[in-house]
């Protein structure tokens, strides 16, 4: 396995990591709006990401890991990508309004217990493995490979009990807090979210 920066032409696939990955689909049932979202989900990451670890096979690409880190410069930002963004986010708070916010102030409530108690160097912010490859290990090399890029500093992650919030845990990460709400869309979904942090 190696790692290396993810090539442009694996972004399609990165997309498709976070729509099974994040269980996208739990919260939408158009494949198309599945697809505009995951683009905007990894255009938005991608674009504030210090450090876009990519782990291959070859030229097979087999997971992603992105992490800000403050005070450092993104890797890659996109103007097409941050017009995309914005015009997404736009659509998607006036049409689904305070669904979406309600999520975004249960993770701004538990950073701002966060920064009660420490100054963290940086966030987590997106890593999954190509789930259809049989192969364990992808997302452990890719956190460690963070590791070793920045020994010593604190990072937290938000994520929720729809996604592998277990993986976390077996890795040293500790659960700061969470908040318990409810997502009225197309379905009504009751989600957990959690706040990790970890020093590396």
């Amino acid at each position: 396995m190696e790692i290396r920066t993810l090539d442009k032409k694996d972004y399609k696939k990165a997309i498709q990591f976070a729509i099974k990955g994040m269980h996208f689909d739990w919260y939408m049932k158009s494949k198309t709006l599945l697809k505009l979202y995951g683009r905007y989900f990894l255009y938005l990451e991608i674009n504030r990401a210090t450090q876009i670890i990519a782990a291959y096979e070859g030229e097979e690409f087999l997971g992603l890991l992105l992490a800000e880190m403050y005070h450092e410069k993104p890797v890659r930002t996109s103007v097409f990508q941050k017009i995309y963004v914005k015009v997404f986010d736009w659509l998607q708070h006036t049409f689904a309004g305070s669904e979406v916010g309600c999520y975004d102030e249960a993770n701004q409530s538990m950073h701002h217990e966060l920064l009660k108690k420490e100054k963290p160097d940086g966030e987590l912010i997106f890593l999954s493995a190509d789930p259809n490859v049989n192969r364990k290990g992808i997302g452990t090399v890719l956190l460690n490979e963070l590791i070793k890029r920045e020994k010593g500093k604190v990072i937290y992650l938000f994520t929720d009990n729809a996604c592998t919030y277990q993986f976390y845990e077996q890795r040293g990460f500790e659960r700061f807090a969470e908040r318990n709400i409810e997502l009225r869309l197309a379905k009504t979904i009751h989600l957990e979210c959690y706040l990790y942090r970890r020093t590396l």
